[in-house]
């Protein structure tokens, strides 16, 4: 009856529109509640999920992307990536992916980067011609490589709720082939319906213009190498990369790019504290309902019905794929990886899955789901940027999430995808 409480008021509470951090403290307090215990553990496991020394992370990085954003960073590595790409079919699309990988390496942040590169490149794109469904939709699709390479926030977040017990330098390294994977599916996909629609491709324009954006972009991408090679190293932890990435973002873009003003800086300021503030909201509910599931056995049971349904890890994978990316459509992405990690890593490692890999794929089910109705956080930001409706972006959208179910498969079932890359660390 208690889990009947639990997930039912929290169901009821989805559904009427309420928001999802809201939802999981008020369903938590009920099942307290019911069970007759203390009201205030819901306040104190509230706090306990806020209160890790890693979580410092996330802030920083958040106010780093804003620095960027502000500072002029993201408008230069965009320049880079025109000169890369933008002479392939569908060019602007191309550029478009291009820098979301190359911001997502210094964001970490899937909405941030849907803000910053969708910003600049969706108005361009419309400009040119292209459909404004398919600017949005290359736009909220290729912001999810943000969450896959480093420093992605939400790997810190798995990692936080594994208990510590999954390095973060191992999920940054594993996460950065999948990324590039995604990247590359995203730009096929890309080039084939800019193909099918006929969008243009502007001229290659010689490496010696590569050669000067680089340059130019060059001090933003240094940030990439710094956070990745000194967390992979161990010269400093990922808490403490993310407070260098403020220094250093805040020096490029007022002593290098001098685009940072005052009243830019006090922006930024006051909009990394209210993203903050949100995610840490949604971090703290989801703690206490992960607490109460624990609590409840939710694990043990769950561990026992899959085993019940298969002994196939393969089939299991499947299935749990499947339950992810149903959750990912009306659950934030934080929240889902918070309650999803206690109650499925049991279940994965007791089918002999690697952790890693398992953070791997539970932040890209959790990414995809970024993109879909109706609670895509990324895919709001990207039909605010593009001033179109959620329903004309869902459209146009099928081609680019298959391609992105598709890498899911493989990261899935060839783990050497993600663990190569650590494995040479070690």
């Amino acid at each position: 009856m208690e889990l009947w409480i639990l997930f039912g008021s929290f169901a009821f509470l989805v559904l009427i529109g309420m928001p999802i951090a809201f939802c999981l403290g008020i369903s938590s307090f009920i099942t307290v509640v019911y069970l007759g215990l203390p009201p205030i553990i819901v306040f104190q496991r509230i706090n306990s999920g806020m209160n890790a020394f890693a979580m410092m992370a996330i802030p920083f990085f958040i106010f780093a992307g804003d620095l960027m954003i502000r500072g002029g960073i993201a408008e230069r590595l965009v320049n880079f990536a025109a000169t890369l790409v933008g002479h392939l079919r569908g060019g602007l699309g191309q550029v478009n992916i291009v820098a979301s990988l190359l911001f997502g390496g210094i964001s970490g942040s899937a909405v941030a980067d849907a803000s910053a590169i969708g910003g600049l490149m969706v108005p361009q794109m419309v400009k040119r011609g292209y459909g404004r469904d398919y600017a949005v939709n290359v736009t909220v699709t290729s912001a999810i490589i943000a969450l896959m390479i480093p420093p992605s926030h939400n790997m810190i977040i798995y990692s936080i709720a594994a208990g510590g017990t999954v390095s973060v330098a191992d999920l940054f390294t594993a996460g950065v082939l999948p990324g590039i994977l995604l990247a590359l599916a995203l730009m096929v996909t890309a080039s084939v319906v800019a193909r099918r629609r006929g969008y243009p491709a502007d001229p290659f324009p010689g490496g010696r213009a590569i050669a000067i954006a680089l340059a130019v972009a060059l001090p933003g991408l240094l940030l990439i190498g710094i956070i990745f090679g000194g967390v992979r190293s161990g010269v400093f932890t990922a808490t403490e990369s993310s407070c260098i990435a403020v220094l250093y973002a805040l020096l490029i873009a007022v002593a290098v790019y001098r685009q940072l003003s005052w009243s830019g800086f006090i922006e930024a300021t006051l909009g990394a504290v209210r993203t903050t503030a949100m995610v840490l909201l949604v971090i703290g509910c989801a703690a206490a309902f992960g607490w109460l599931m624990a609590f409840l056995q939710v694990q043990t049971m769950t561990v026992a019905a899959l085993k019940a349904l298969s002994e196939d890890p393969t089939t299991i994978l499947l299935l749990i794929n499947v339950a992810l990316l149903l959750l990912g459509t009306f659950m934030d992405m934080a929240p889902l990886i918070i309650i999803a990690t206690p109650v499925l890593l049991p279940v994965v490692q007791a089918f002999g899955i690697d952790p890693v890999h398992f953070g791997v794929i539970l932040v890209l089910n959790a990414g995809i789901g970024l993109t879909t109705p109706p609670v895509g956080s990324v895919l709001f930001v990207g039909c605010a940027v593009g001033k179109i409706t959620i329903r004309e972006a869902v459209r146009g959208i099928w081609p680019f999430f298959g391609a992105s179910v598709a890498v899911l498969m493989l990261v899935t079932y060839i783990p050497a995808i993600s663990l190569w890359l650590p494995s040479l660390f070690r």
